[in-house]
Formats: C-alpha cells, structure tokens, sequence
C-alpha cells in the first residue's frame, strides 16, 4: 500500500519525492496529496479565503497566517500520512496545477472494529458553487473506500451550511441526526448534524 512505502522512506525529502505521484484525476481536477508543498502558496489559499470560511470555521490558532505556521502543517500532515490516521487531497484544476482552489482532509482514521473517518471539505471564494467539491469526492471517496477499506465516512454540518448539507445529499450521506454544540465554530459551540455514507461493500 502507499502508506506502507512511505513509512519505509528515511526523510522528509523522499516522501515528498514519493507523495508527489500520488493523484486523482476528475474531469476538471487534478487531486494531489502534498502537492501543495509550496508553502507560499498554501498560506495565500488560506489568508486569502479565511473570512468567506469564518462562519463555518473554528478561530485560527496564534500565526497560523505565516509562512512557518503552513509549513509546520504540512509537516504534521506528512507525519499524520505516514502513520495512517489522515489523508488531504489539494484540489488543483487540469488546467493550473499551480493554484490550490480546495482540499479534502479525511481525518482521525481509525481500523479495528471502526474502521471509520472524517470528512471535512473548503474551496476557494472564487471557485464555489461550480460543483468542484462533489465532483473530487465523487472520486476520492470510492478511492478511500477501495484502498483502505473503511466502513464509514462521518461528516458534521452545521444546519445552516446548506452548500455542505448539499454536498453531503448529493454523495449519499444519510442524516443520523442532531449533535448539540458539537464544535466550537468561529468562537461558539455550534449543533451539528452528523451525515453517515456506509460502505457496503465492505460489510
């Protein structure tokens, strides 16, 4: 498996070398993990979308807008890679594989008898409402089902995030119901519906 031979690698540079292969395609996207290793360039998808992902978000930690807090992420994503608990895709269009315009982060991956994630998902201003993130799940799920052979994915919406709520419908997550201050979003501690999508064939 591709998590295995990246724990076999000895340093930071080899598994970025190894990682960068490591892409789905859809129509549109191209969908890579650790891609986004330009850490300039994260942190301008970051800074530049945070108040249109501030409703939904919690508050970003102390510099999390710098160039070394971004790089710190995407060390601590190699080493959650690397051990197997979380996966983020970068999303990428075919025709600028340049600019981050969304990522997909499955997270808190746990097997035994779980065998379960998380979901979470953000595009960019600019590119919402296009149907980008339907259509890199639409892909990366059935991948993550297939190569790690999870059970269920789990995501937690906020009621008021219809965009979500649509996407999450339109994948096939069921609606279990109502979480009651769930997450503590932008500053307050928000319900949540919690959607299941269960993978059958694994059952």
């Amino acid at each position: 498996m591709f998590i295995e031979q990246l724990m076999e690698l000895k340093n930071i540079k080899q598994v970025n070398q190894q990682a960068a292969y490591l892409q789905l395609c859809t129509q549109r996207l191209i969908l890579s993990v650790l891609k986004g290793i330009n850490t300039e360039e994260l942190l301008r998808y970051a800074a530049q979308n945070e108040p249109f992902w501030r409703e939904w978000s919690p508050v970003p930690p102390p510099k999390f807008f710098t160039v070394s807090y971004q790089r710190e992420k995407l060390k601590n994503e190699i080493e959650q890679l690397l051990a197997g608990a979380g996966i983020r895709f970068y999303l990428f269009l075919q025709n600028n594989s340049q600019q981050i315009i969304g990522d997909i982060h499955f997270s808190n991956i746990i097997g035994g008898a779980f065998q379960s994630c998380f979901l979470g998902y953000k595009i960019a201003q600019s590119h919402a409402g296009q149907g980008y993130i339907t259509e890199a799940l639409q892909t990366a799920i059935p991948w993550l089902f297939s190569t790690l052979r999870l059970h269920r994915i789990e995501a937690n919406i906020m009621p008021g995030n219809r965009a979500s709520v649509r996407v999450a419908e339109k994948l096939g997550f069921q609606n279990e119901g109502l979480a009651r201050k769930y997450l503590k979003i932008n500053g307050i501690w928000e319900d949540h519906f919690h959607y299941v999508l269960l993978n059958e064939q694994a059952e």
